[in-house]
Parts: C-alpha cells; structure tokens; sequence
C-alpha cells in the first residue's frame, strides 16, 4: 500500500485547513493487552449538537467473507495472547470473543479547557471543528479506544486513530443515506486498525476509510478536515475548545503515554502482524512521521522530520501548502479569495 498514513480531501474555507494528520510511513496498528496493567490496546453529546436519528449501539452480524476487496487471509486478529489468527482460519465464537475488546467511546463526555489540565503542553491531540465549536481528542485516551461515535453540530462523525501507525482521521458516518456506527474487530489489515459497522458487519480499513470485507466492501467514508497538533497549540489557537475526558466509563490509566517506545520497536523491524511487502518502503525509517495529502487520485507524503519552510505545492491541479508545526506539519488550501498565496518563512514567521 502506499507509504501514507493519512489524507487530505477537501478544504473548509477560502484559506481552509485541509484534512492532514501525521502517521508512520509504515502504516501498522494498536493492538496490546486491554487489562489495567498499563498495556493499551493495540490502539455526552456536544452542547452544540443536534440529536438526529441514530442506530443503537448493538452487536453487529458476523462476517460475511464472501465479498472481499482484500484477500481475507491478509487480516488478522490479535488475540491477545501474543498470537495472531487470520480472518480465513477465524471462527465465529473467536470473533465474538474479541469484537470490542478494545471498547470504543460511544457516549463522550467532553468538558472545557480547564478538564485538561492533566495533559501535558507537548501531548498530542486530534482537533476538529463542527460548526462553531472545536473539539480535542488527546491521543492519551484514544490510545485506549481507538473509535469515537458522535454526533457534533448535527453531524454524525468517527474520530478513529490507530496508535501504532499514529494515523488520527474524522471521517462522516453517513453513507448512502444510513447512519453507521462503528466498533472493533481487534483484527488488523497490514497490521493497521480494522473497524466494523454495527449495520452490516462490514470491516473497514481505519486509516483508508474503506471497507474491505463484507456487504459493503469497496464503500468509502468521507474524511472531514481535522488536524493533529499539541494541546498547547490547540488551545493557543481554539482557546474555547471542549477536550473529551477521562469519564469513558473505563478505568485505564491515562495520563501514560503507552506507546512512547514504540518507534524504537519498528525502526529495529520488529513488526507484530504481518504486513506486505508493499508496505515494506525503505526510502525512510519505518516509524518517520509524514504528512499525508491525497486529492482526487493523486496522492503525496511529505516527512516531517527537518521540515522548517512551507512547501509550496500542486496535486493533482489543486494548490497546497504545507506548514510545520510544532507537533510535526498542517495542510492548508492557500486559495484567499480568487488569489493562490504563495508563502515563504521570514524570521519566526510565515
């Protein structure tokens, strides 16, 4: 697959902030023990939301493997034993037993900025904004859970991040006129998060947004724009956001960052599901961070590591620019008006 962890769809203004998010070359996902010990898995409505109609949250049918865009041999499950089982070889008690073991947030509570007082300036988080208001996700709980459902400005979204190839997308529940929500398999696609809507039973790639297995697959989700940045920044920027909290309704520890060694492991090849040779791209470290950009079919990823001036840049016929930032890099459209800005740094300004 290509060396991507994330995307870029569309812009949210006349100077708007494109869907950009930092992962790993190598796209590979959480997956761990869900016990208290520390080991995360392997990765209230909003005040200004708008109750629409919504599915409960209920099981979803088991599998259909009959439809597939992938080889069904190529996802596996973590079983948490330190073994791993593919799709093929499954069985349906084993899939039941794992469906949200890794539990996923379907009721977030979100409080203002002072309820983030136990994040760090450094921590990263997952910002998007529905309407008028921001939100923040701290990677420190979506380690935990990896899957939000919410309904934000009336809107119906997934917040989904995969700890282990560090890709945070939002993507629209909406497709075709239903309404999805989304749990987790536990199982992984080149060792990426692999989701399942409750709906069909439909797994879905996290961080292509596709499905992959079952009635649905070859569907896409919709990316809305979104960006990773520290909660300093954030704030700095969106000093009224509303910060998800602590109340999950689970007891895990997060004020931990898990996963703080894990560059470590896969730059030593240390991988924990298979992943293809595809993925394999050794043009840079397995765990170098990139911002990914993909509009209409064309699709570029830009290292963030030593990025100090903006880059200046066209795909597919679409103007983009590409600013560093303190937690690595963001994609804006640089359209003001009829005008395309071009950018350069001056100083300790752009």
């Amino acid at each position: 697959m290509p060396a991507l962890a994330s995307r870029v769809a569309s812009r949210s203004r006349n100077t708007g902030l494109l869907i950009s998010l930092l992962g790993f070359v190598l796209v590979v996902a959480a997956c761990a023990s869900v016990e208290d010990s520390g080991v995360p898995p392997s990765g209230a409505a909003a005040p200004e939301s708008v109750p629409i109609e919504d599915a409960p949250v209920t099981d979803p049918p088991d599998i259909d493997t009959s439809v597939s865009a992938v080889p069904i041999a190529d996802v596996y499950f973590d079983t948490f034993d330190g073994g791993a089982v593919p799709l093929s070889e499954s069985t349906p008690e084993l899939r039941r037993r794992l469906l949200d073991a890794i539990p996923p947030i379907d009721a977030p509570v979100y409080g203002n900025v002072a309820t983030g007082d136990w994040l760090l300036p450094d921590d990263l988080v997952l910002g998007y904004v529905g309407g008028d208001q921001a939100y923040a996700y701290p990677f420190k709980i979506l380690n935990f859970h990896e899957i939000v459902n919410d309904v934000i400005d009336g809107v119906p979204v997934l917040v989904s991040y995969c700890p282990l190839c560090g890709s945070a997308i939002v993507y629209d529940r909406r497709l075709d006129g239903d309404v999805l929500s989304f749990g987790n398999t536990s199982a992984l696609y080149e060792s990426d998060l692999v989701m399942v809507d409750r709906a069909t039973g439909s797994y879905w790639w996290q961080v292509a947004g596709t499905a992959i297995v079952g009635p649905l697959s070859g569907a896409a989700l919709e990316p809305f724009p979104s960006a990773v940045a520290t909660w300093d920044d954030w704030v700095t920027t969106h000093p009224d956001t509303l910060v998800l909290t602590q109340d999950t309704g689970f007891d895990r520890p997060y004020t931990r960052d898990v996963f703080s060694t894990y560059s470590e492991i896969i730059d030593d090849g240390q991988f924990f599901f298979p992943v293809g040779e595809a993925a394999l791209d050794s043009r840079l470290r397995a765990s170098a961070l990139v911002v990914g950009v993909a509009v209409g079919e064309e699709m570029r990823a830009y290292p963030v590591e030593g990025l100090v001036d903006p880059i200046n840049d066209t795909i597919d016929d679409a103007p983009v620019v590409v600013f560093p930032t303190s937690s690595g890099a963001a994609v804006f459209s640089p359209r003001a008006d009829d005008t395309i800005l071009v950018f350069e740094r001056l100083g300790e300004a752009f």
